[in-house]
């Protein structure tokens, strides 16, 4: 059964600017039929785009839910400033929250993949009174700590983190700038394209493998306009802006130190965690002991046979525990508009 899906400049949904600054994002906003019941604000990760989530809008408006999503800082048609320290998550969670506030006055369901999925844990921490709901695909929540932990002593903790010191380099941005057809390779990579003997384009333990990304196959998982669109996007500004994601870390550390300071740092409104069975960089391990660190309730799942882009390469069961999650939280609300 095929599943509804967006696609590139979608006629259904509205395409909106919201500027900070010299700093402009784009977003876009799908609308149901009839009144919204509620808002939901999709955040995706690297090396992504808002584009990332066009399996879970159309079900979601379907629900009779409201949706904003945007290209995150760095990506598609948001700005991408040089400098990283303006993508601190201080900075970043300050831009969103005034786009939730310029669609809504009502708290919104918060949901996030890789460093999106990050990012909506330290979005409530910063605006827990805009948040009704939270949750995230593969990262699980990592309280601020107050204790400064550089990337290198991360990796040095997380072995699968490796591949972070080459995006924070200035390696791997080299490597992908040189040519659009590395960024195809990248992307035909990460979705199920490999080399004829069957190497990979990215391995976590080492980063991007520049001589394989121009051999790689077609990526398997989505079709080849899906990739045009995504050479096309990240050709708007190159990987400097999302591979300063990567540069924060000391950045982010020390904004930590005064979230630390809350002592009591869990989570006080329902969540849930999405993990894939075969993440290579984040597995579903990852998230053991999570349920302490909620007190109004986490639902915690496991996707199978399925590695890190599961939005796309595993959409029903995605949209699945997506829908009973915001039900659960929704309640009468929702079955009333249905």
């Amino acid at each position: 059964m095929s599943i509804d899906a967006l696609v590139p400049n979608d006629p259904r949904v509205e395409h909106k600017f919201k500027s900070f600054g010299d700093i402009k994002y784009y977003y876009v906003l799908a609308k149901p039929q009839g009144k919204p019941v509620a808002t939901v604000l999709l955040a995706h990760g690297w090396p992504d785009l808002g584009f990332a989530w066009r399996f879970q809008v159309p079900y979601l408006t379907s629900l009779g839910l409201q949706v904003i999503v945007p290209d995150m800082l760095g990506y598609g048609q948001t700005s991408a400033p040089d400098s990283f320290d303006e993508y601190t998550m201080k900075k970043m969670t300050a831009h969103i929250a005034a786009i939730i506030k310029e669609v809504t006055d009502q708290p919104v369901i918060l949901g996030g993949h890789d460093w999106g999925g990050f990012f909506v844990w330290r979005m409530y921490a910063y605006y827990p009174e805009l948040i009704r709901a939270i949750f995230s695909i593969c990262v699980p929540y990592m309280p601020p700590s107050p204790v400064k932990i550089t990337l290198e002593q991360l990796v040095e903790k997380m072995p699968n983190f490796r591949y972070q010191l080459q995006f924070a380099s200035g390696e791997a941005e080299n490597i992908l700038n040189k040519t659009p057809e590395n960024i195809r390779g990248l992307m035909n990579g990460l979705l199920g394209g490999r080399t004829p003997d069957g190497s990979t384009a990215l391995r976590v333990e080492v980063g991007l493998i520049e001589e394989n990304l121009q051999k790689i196959s077609p990526a398997t998982s989505v079709s080849k306009e899906v990739i045009d669109f995504y050479v096309q996007e990240h050709s708007r500004h190159g990987f400097r802006g999302p591979c300063n994601w990567y540069r924060t870390r000391t950045l982010n550390a020390e904004d930590d130190l005064e979230l630390a300071k809350n002592p009591d740092p869990r989570i006080n409104v329902p969540a849930m965690l999405i993990m894939a069975e075969k993440d290579a960089a984040l597995p579903p391990r990852l998230a053991q002991g999570q349920e302490k660190l909620f007190t109004a309730g986490l639902k915690s799942e496991v996707i199978n046979d399925v590695g890190h882009w599961v939005m796309v390469e595993k959409p029903e069961e995605t949209n699945k525990h997506i829908g009973d999650f915001v039900k659960s939280v929704l309640g009468d609300e929702l079955k009333a508009s249905l």
